[in-house]
């Protein structure tokens, strides 16, 4: 059975917004997806022209409404 797979939001702890969503593979072992969550987030403060620590990631669980995931 395949593992499903998990989705992320990054948020800019000063204004509290979704600033980024990102989804990873079910089957990564949990070490696996924080070395990649933190690569994504090190980009992510690049592009948004913002300090790493500004930035933290939570992850969507089921049923959790994703704030506007299309306008991304």
């Amino acid at each position: 059975m395949k593992a499903h797979d998990k989705h992320y939001k990054l948020i800019n702890n000063a204004t509290g917004y979704a600033i980024y969503y990102h989804t990873l593979s079910g089957e990564l072992e949990t070490n696996k997806i924080k070395e990649e969550l933190e690569k994504v987030k090190v980009q992510v403060a690049v592009k948004n022209n913002i300090f790493v620590e500004t930035i933290f990631w939570q992850e969507i669980k089921d049923g959790e409404h994703a704030d506007n995931l299309n306008a991304l």
